[in-house]
């Protein structure tokens, strides 16, 4: 049993679609700086449940 869940989000950036593993104990509700795969930006990546679901919002690092 896998503790993680493959998800996606938009790089702010590139607008290219970037793979994220999701850890459902540890991930929600918390904030992470990931690089983009593609163009290597830095991206802030928050992940919560929004009640239908996991919701990935994806922001620029410096907004």
């Amino acid at each position: 049993m896998s503790l993680t869940e493959a998800n996606t989000f938009e790089c702010p950036y590139c607008m290219v679609i970037n793979d994220i593993e999701v850890d459902l104990h540890n991930d929600l509700g918390q904030q992470q700086i990931v690089d983009c795969q593609i163009c290597c930006a830095p991206i802030e990546v928050y992940v919560h449940d929004s009640g239908f679901g996991l919701e990935i919002i994806a922001k620029r690092d410096d907004e």
